[in-house]
């Protein structure tokens, strides 16, 4: 498993968490800041900006899944689509770090893995269609 998805699994869990309001999202960062995943450096460090970013950017990010997922309100969502759709779109609006394509890509393999049967191609759908409205399917990365 690669370093970039290690991070995004456990954003990924730490997002699902804040969601379905079992802990803060200070809680849940300072719970991941006192495990071994702590040590691993720039791995964390991405985690740490990715998380940050995608619940400080929510309002923006939510509003972004609403306007692209037509007849899917966020709140009919599951916990683990929407937060991989969170996750996704903030590594694609806000940190724009990676090339859309990769996160998509990302985000189907987490929905497939964590999510249900047809999650995958629902991903698929709402992020292809962030990224065309969006023209980031031809961007290089900013950073």
């Amino acid at each position: 498993m690669s370093k970039r998805r290690l991070a995004r699994e456990n954003c990924l869990q730490s997002l699902y968490v804040s969601d379905i309001g079992a802990y803060s999202p200070d809680s849940v960062l300072a719970g991941f800041q006192m495990t071994d995943f702590a040590l691993e450096g720039k791995t964390f460090d991405f985690y740490k900006e990715l998380f940050s970013a995608t619940i400080a950017n929510l309002e923006k990010i939510d509003s972004i899944i609403r306007s692209t997922s037509t007849n899917w309100d966020l709140a009919r969502m599951s916990s683990t689509d929407r937060s991989i759709l969170r996750m996704a779109v903030c590594e694609m609006m806000v940190l724009a770090d990676a090339p859309a394509p990769v996160v998509i890509d990302e985000a189907i393999e987490l929905a497939k893995k964590y999510s249900t049967e047809n999650s995958g191609k629902f991903v698929n759908g709402v992020l292809d269609s962030v990224a065309k409205n969006n023209n980031l399917l031809n961007k290089n990365p900013v950073k």
